[in-house]
This record gives C-alpha cells, structure tokens and sequence, in this order.
C-alpha cells in the first residue's frame, strides 16, 4: 500500500484543505503516515505566505521532506507555492508545485511524476479563477465539530495582507452543495458545524441576491443539526438580514470572530480597512441587541507603521470599551510585496513586544470577566476530549455555544454529544462545570 505523508502551515483553511487532499489520497489507497515518523512515497506540504516567516518554514519543511526520502515524490500546495512556485521549484527535490486551486487533480499529476520523473508547475494565474473549487471533508478525526469550507479568496487588499494574491478573489460555493454537505456531516454524527473560508463573512458576494444570511437560514432547516458557527465575518459586513438570523435561528451559536485589527481611526485608513471604530462600536452594539451575552472574539495587530503611543493608548482604550471576549494579539510583520511593508515610520520591535504584551494582559482580564458572567448558568457544552481528573475520575472538556472552554466529570462517551453544564468556576482558559443532563437520551446513561 503507497504511503503519503502532510504537513500543513497556516491557517485553519489550510488544515481543511489538507484534509480534503487526504481524502483524494485515500480513496487512490494510500495510508497516511506520520511526516516526521515514517518514510512516504508522497509527500505533500501546504504553505502558508501570510509572513515572510511563513515563507522561510515552507522551505524548510521542504527540505526536510527531501531530505526524509530523497526517493519520495514531493508536491508543494498552498498559498506561497501560488506566489512563488519558481523559487520553490528550485529546491532541489521539489516534483509538483500546485497553488490554490486545481488540487483536485493532485493525483494524475502524481501518476504523471511517477512515470516520466519530471518535475511540474501547476499553478495557474488566481486571479482570473472564477470558479469555487469544491473539495468535500466527509470525515475529520475527532466527531465533535465538524468545518465547512464555503468560500475562497477575498476582495478586501487590506495594506497588510497578500492573501488576495494567492488566494484569488472571493468565491463562493453553490448552496445547495453547501446544504447537501452539511446533512453528510449530520449523519456522520456531528452536531456543530463550523463556516470557513478565507473571507467568510463575503459569502454570496459572487452570487445573485443571495448572501450568507440566506444559506444560515437554509442550514437552520437541516434535521439534527445542533449548531452553527461562522469561524470569522467582518463587521462591515453584519446588516439588518444576518441580526434577523442571530434573533430568529436557535442554531446560531453566541460567538461572533470579527477582526478589528486596530482600535485607532488613523491606522484603520492605513490598513486600508471598510469601517471606523465608532462603525466597529456601533455594529457590536446591534449584535448584543440581537443577541444578549454573545462572545466577541477579535484579531489585533500591534505596531503597524505609523502607529504612535498616542494612536495604540487611543485604540487600547476603544478596546477596553468595547469589550471583547478573548483577543488574539499579533506584532505587525512586514510581508514582502504588500504597501505597508514599503510604509514609512515602521515602529521598532522592541516598542511592539512591549504593547503586544499590554494588549495580551487586557485579553486575559476581559476573558475572565466575561466567564465569570456565567458562573451559576446552565450552558450547551459538546465535549471534545476525556483526561483523568487529580482523583482518578474522568473529565471531559469542550466548548460551550459562547466559546467557553469548560471541563467537567464525564466519559469519553459524552464526546459530540450536547451536554447541558452548570458553570462552577470561571477562569482565563478553561472554566469547570457539573453535568447537568446529556441532550443525547441514548447516551445519558452511559454519563
């Protein structure tokens, strides 16, 4: 039986994308192996592009994957083998390169090496992909929460970034296909699935009056569907339609990730971003409104050029005031082709490591405060792993539909199954909690 081995960098997009070349693998017959453990006849790394760190560990994994069998067939996917196929190509070693789009003819392209040996560049220009490219997960390791990839690319060009670059513009996946996943993913015993994409929230922007709103109340119709989570939308893009879905749909779970990226008006117009701070303010305030004691999760970058004490002490005090759940906090890094890396008053790195650890201080105290909200509340917790307690018992741990982590006493029976939890003690990462009653009838006894 040939042998394939992953490795994959980046984003959780990556991560389902990997998944879904597993299953073109897997259906050819191959076993997959651990990368590091065991020889392959193939194998295939995802990159990520989104620093010049990303691109420099793309390399490295490369190498190391040449170097793990120099016999093996070695293909290179993922968002820096898009923008830079040629200088991955010159890795000597490297047989396929394949960027964000046409992974589905991964395997003809490996029958193809293995039989003339010669390397192939198969990345094409995104920009002038139109089309989703439908790869379907039927099956991920764990049976708790389930990813549903609905869209690719973005229309955004924020300074910052190069996603739109190897990306492509935005694109999305036909509902029906969506919804006709979504019941596999039902029947193979998930009861949360999770939206993702590369963009999200820009569901339906390719598409004729149709918009993310509508396919979330189409999946709300979806028969033994538990939960519904959208992995990231941005705040521009939260209208009147979609606070309709969060007040009317009992699926939707009570966490939003919507990226701010800075607190401070004059470094949102650098970055180049579609809303200002008090738009930002405004939009949460519609969301709680709609949907009281929501989680507001968000991405901050810290030190972008220009940003001055003054500008980071204005976004840290809108932060405060805003009042988010967890925030995670990235020191601005210069990725090379984008207009901020070519921006003046880049700010030193020392001045970023200290307000990125000022900033990672508020997160934690917000998060704490916002758990401590629910001590006392009967919560919906599917849990995702068992671990042995310090008196031997068996806990499980997972997520409540607020994204709070919550362990408590349980088997691994209870794993996937909708668990109500009374909340006992709140905490920074992982809060504690006592079984209430499993959802599940069949399972109750076996709690």
């Amino acid at each position: 039986m040939p042998k394939v081995a992953f490795y994959t960098l980046g984003c959780k997009v990556n991560f389902y994308d990997t998944e879904a070349i597993w299953q073109l693998f897997k259906n050819e017959g191959y076993e997959q192996v651990d990368f590091e453990q065991s020889a392959a006849d193939v194998y295939l790394i995802n990159t990520c592009t989104v620093t010049n760190t990303g691109d420099k560990k793309s390399r490295q994994i490369i190498r190391r994957a040449v170097r793990r069998n120099p016999d093996a067939i070695v293909a290179v996917t993922g968002c820096y083998a898009q923008t830079s196929p040629a200088e991955i190509l010159d890795i000597p070693g490297v047989d396929l390169v394949i960027g964000t789009q046409d992974r589905e003819k991964i395997i003809p392209y490996v029958k193809e090496i293995q039989d003339q040996r010669k390397p192939i560049n198969a990345v094409r220009n995104i920009m002038k992909t139109r089309e989703f490219e439908e790869l379907d997960v039927p099956d991920f390791a764990d049976h708790t929460r389930a990813f549903l990839k609905i869209q690719e690319g973005c229309n955004n060009f924020c300074t910052f970034c190069i996603i739109p670059w190897s990306r492509g513009l935005s694109r999305s996946r036909e509902p029906q296909s969506v919804v006709k996943q979504a019941r596999q993913l039902v029947a193979a015993g998930y009861k949360e699935i999770v939206l993702t994409g590369i963009h999200t929230g820009g569901y339906g922007d390719d598409l004729e009056n149709y918009r993310l709103a509508d396919l979330l109340w189409e999946l709300d119709k979806v028969e033994g569907l538990g939960r519904i989570r959208i992995s990231s939308i941005e705040a521009s893009q939260i209208d009147e339609r979609m606070l309709e879905v969060l007040k009317g749909s009992a699926k939707m779970c009570r966490h939003f990730h919507i990226p701010l990226q800075a607190g401070s008006n004059e470094v949102l117009k650098r970055m180049r971003r579609k809303y200002t701070i008090e738009e930002f303010e405004q939009k949460i305030a519609m969301i709680r409104k709609f949907m009281p004691d929501v989680a507001i999760t968000t991405d901050v970058i810290v030190g972008f050029p220009g940003e001055t004490d003054e500008l980071f002490r204005e976004g840290f005090e809108a932060i405060k005031r805003i009042g988010f759940s967890e925030m995670h906090v990235f020191p601005y890094s210069k990725r090379t082709g984008t207009p901020a890396a070519r921006m003046e008053d880049q700010v030193d790195e020392e001045v970023k490591h200290a307000r990125v650890h000022e900033l990672i201080d508020l997160s934690e105290q917000m998060q704490l405060a916002y758990a401590e909200q629910f001590v006392g509340q009967v919560l919906d917790v599917i849990p995702e792993n068992d671990e042995k307690g310090t008196s031997g018992d068996g806990l499980v741990t997972g997520f409540s539909d607020n994204y709070l982590q919550v362990r408590f006493p349980g088997t691994s029976a209870l794993t996937g199954k909708i668990c109500r939890v009374k909340l006992t003690k709140a905490d920074i990462n992982t809060s504690e909690g006592e079984l209430v009653r499993v959802l599940d009838k069949a399972t109750e006894a076996l709690a």
